[in-house]
């Protein structure tokens, strides 16, 4: 593609790069990712990808903004409190880089509409901050074949995974690790224990970095590791998965072949 003086201005730094270039640049511009969740690992991730130039972000989100929020969910101001935070990521995304389409979906993520939603982006990059919301973004994920860059974060931790076990290889799922849900209440939320507001930072910050990754063929992916971020002491740790033959969504004897199981 024929970039314009002002793309080439704002995406030069990467340009720079060999692993990236016009070539690459063109990749961002075209590829389509959906961000489940506006807050704290959303907003930083939402960012860094729009500011990337990421051609297409969608924003699939049903709260609206509140202060106890803006400790660490960057993508909000003061004056949006109250306001639905897809309409408020939206205005922030658009005054970073109008290149950028934004689709706000102010909706719940569903059994009923992930599997059609999914089918509009090319990667899915879960932010949500309940296991019922990370167990179906990883199930319908796996039925769309598209790949999942999925963090977490509670208190100073938090931990980094891509998922794609739709692709040969020992390419493992969020089931092969968590097999299902803990009960309600045996994890605290972030709500009822506290988190750091700057760990959700570098936390959507690596989310972003691996989801360009992702769109550009290039590193090393996290498929099959998990990251772990210590904050108190300053620590990454790096762990192997593997697919697990025994898996009940990817593998060998699925017992999960749809999403009728989630409400």
């Amino acid at each position: 593609m024929d970039f314009s003086e002002t793309q080439i201005q704002r995406y030069a730094r990467h340009i720079l790069l060999p692993e990236v270039g016009g070539t690459g640049q063109e990749k961002l511009l075209n590829a389509k990712v959906l961000v489940i969740g506006a807050g704290g690992l959303g907003s930083p991730l939402a960012m860094y990808l729009a500011a990337a130039g990421v051609g297409t972000l969608g924003i699939i989100d049903d709260d609206a903004v509140d202060l106890s929020n803006l400790q660490r969910q960057i993508l909000h101001d003061t004056k949006s409190v109250n306001t639905p935070k897809v309409e408020s990521a939206k205005h922030t995304l658009a005054r970073i880089n109008p290149d950028v389409r934004v689709n706000a979906h102010q909706e719940r993520l569903t059994a009923t509409n992930a599997l059609s939603l999914f089918a509009e982006y090319d990667i899915i990059a879960d932010g949500s901050d309940n296991f019922p919301t990370r167990f179906l973004v990883n199930d319908a994920s796996y039925f769309a074949k598209r790949t999942l860059v999925s963090a977490a974060i509670l208190r100073f931790d938090g931990q980094i995974a891509t998922y794609k076990a739709h692709n040969k290889g020992d390419h493992p799922c969020y089931r092969c690790l968590f097999r299902e849900a803990p009960p309600p209440g045996q994890i605290p939320t972030c709500s009822e224990a506290g988190v750091l507001g700057a760990l959700c930072g570098v936390m959507g910050s690596l989310q972003a970095t691996e989801v360009l990754k992702e769109i550009l063929g290039i590193g090393e992916s996290l498929s099959g590791s998990l990251l772990i971020c210590d904050a108190l002491g300053t620590t990454f740790r790096k762990v192997k998965l593997k697919r697990d033959p025994a898996c009940p969504l990817c593998g060998e004897s699925p017992t999960i072949k749809d999403l009728s199981g989630h409400a």
